[in-house]
């Protein structure tokens, strides 16, 4: 990508101007982008099957968050890498204030065994540490390991680290990302999770995909990661070389600039506070998905026994309503990783999708039901048996959950007089989801099947 697209357009266009106007000067040459450097990478680190974080030996460690899927079971290993390198550190308004700082940090990787199920593209998540502690909020096993993608988290911020060092000296002792607490505002991390996708496109040595070979590497973020990856793009970007194909922002800002790689924004019902927004053009897309959560059921199920075995018990939260929007957003994520590699590799852009609808008063519109109107719609907002929207209040991080409230019977049978009528419904509004490039086809026939299991419906 050029050094001058984006925000340096208008400076160019000004200078050639100035230049042909007096015919005295010439236009100054552009600066090549600042190289990102490759780190040296160590492991598989040891120590893989869960067992004392605090254990002296890292062999009797295992990673932090390490997922309780089986993935053996499904072709696929996880492995955890220590990347080392020296990092340029940059300000949020991307001016650069370090060069060549001492780093180490980790990532882990869950890939296919088999080189002839991996699809090529690799899911490099900026790890989100909102809460304290790296959350790998985008890691969605059903779908990722359907697809056949690789998934990467990174490490990139203070705060992940710093937990980390905390819960298991012997297997995270020597991390940092500070330079030797430097540097504490997170200043390394762009260049951090910028190396990382550099170290994904070795073979060379300790290769943290193995015998995969990458052809896609998408940058993906949910909510303040998407704010970083948001800062890297527009202002950081412009002044380095180019490492990811293209980049998901999930449930969080998206950039502003118009560059070279592709955006794609996807939004819960939850992150949609007002009704303007930037338009869709050939560098980015935005889909709004009625009825989800900036942080639903889904996330929170999966990470429940992760978080009890590795903090001694999950969160617990008291909300003003039931919490959970059981919508599932990731479904429409998952179809917007597909979209994104083919805009990336191929060039064709993906559909576009209706927005949400604000009522005159500023206020998201919403039916009899309560349900949000516009943007994308799912089989359960579409064809509802609950309330399931973005909205939510009480403590702490209770207005990310949305709400999740199950009609009762009575209003389940007013609105579906017949079982087979509610099947057939919900999969018409699938079915039409699949067709617009909303919705997968696997994620459509599990709908289906839990339609039919549900007993909605009268028989």
């Amino acid at each position: 990508m050029s050094a001058w697209r984006g925000t340096s357009r208008i400076l160019l266009a000004a200078l050639v101007t100035a230049t042909l106007t007096t015919g005295a000067a010439e236009a100054a040459p552009r600066p090549a982008p600042a190289a990102t450097g490759v780190p040296v990478v160590q492991g598989p680190v040891a120590g893989t099957a869960p067992g004392d974080p605090s254990a002296p030996d890292v062999e009797d460690t295992h990673p932090w968050m390490s997922t309780v899927t089986d993935l053996a079971a499904a072709g696929y290993v996880e492995e955890e890498f220590y990347l080392s390198g020296e990092a340029d550190g940059y300000g949020t308004t991307g001016e650069l204030v370090a060069s060549d700082v001492p780093y180490t940090t980790r990532i882990v990787v869950r890939r296919p065994t088999d080189p002839g199920r991996f699809n090529g593209t690799v899911l490099t998540e900026w790890q989100n540490v909102t809460a304290g502690y790296d959350l790998d909020a985008l890691w969605s096993p059903e779908q990722i390991i359907r697809g056949g993608y690789a998934w990467v988290g990174v490490s990139a911020q203070r705060v992940g680290v710093d937990h980390l060092r905390g819960w298991s000296p012997a297997r995270y002792g020597d991390l940092d990302v500070t330079g030797r607490g430097r540097f504490t505002a997170d200043e390394l991390s762009y260049d951090v999770f910028a190396q990382a996708a550099k170290a994904l496109r070795t073979r060379e040595g300790a290769a943290p995909l193995g015998p995969l070979r990458a052809r896609t590497v998408l940058g993906v973020g949910a909510s303040q990661s998407a704010a970083r990856m948001t800062v890297y793009y527009d202002r950081v970007l412009p002044r380095t070389e180019p490492v990811f194909d293209a980049y998901a922002h999930v449930v969080g800002t998206a950039p502003s600039r118009r560059g070279a790689e592709p955006v794609f924004h996807v939004l819960s019902e939850t992150d949609v506070r007002t009704p303007v927004r930037r338009a869709d053009d050939d560098r980015y897309r935005r889909w709004e998905v009625a009825g989800t959560a900036h942080s639903g059921w889904h996330g929170q199920e999966y990470r429940r026994p992760v978080l009890t075995r590795d903090l001694g018990a999950a969160p617990t939260y008291a909300c003003d309503r039931p919490p959970f929007s059981r919508a599932p957003l990731h479904h429409v994520i998952a179809a917007a990783y597909g979209h994104l590699v083919r805009w990336a590799d191929h060039g064709v852009q993906p559909p576009s999708a209706p927005p949400l609808e604000f009522a005159p008063d500023g206020t998201k519109a919403r039916d009899g039901l309560g349900l949000a109107r516009g943007g994308i719609r799912l089989s359960q907002v579409e064809v509802p048996t609950a309330l399931n929207t973005g909205d939510n209040s009480g403590e702490t991080f209770c207005f990310l959950f949305g709400t999740h409230v199950p009609f009762d019977r009575a209003r389940l049978d007013r609105l579906y007089p017949s079982s087979g009528g509610y099947v057939s419904a919900a999969r018409r509004a699938d079915t039409h989801n699949v067709l617009a490039g909303y919705l997968l086809p696997g994620d459509a026939l599990r709908n289906l099947r839990e339609a039919v299991a549900s007993g909605v419906g009268r028989r």
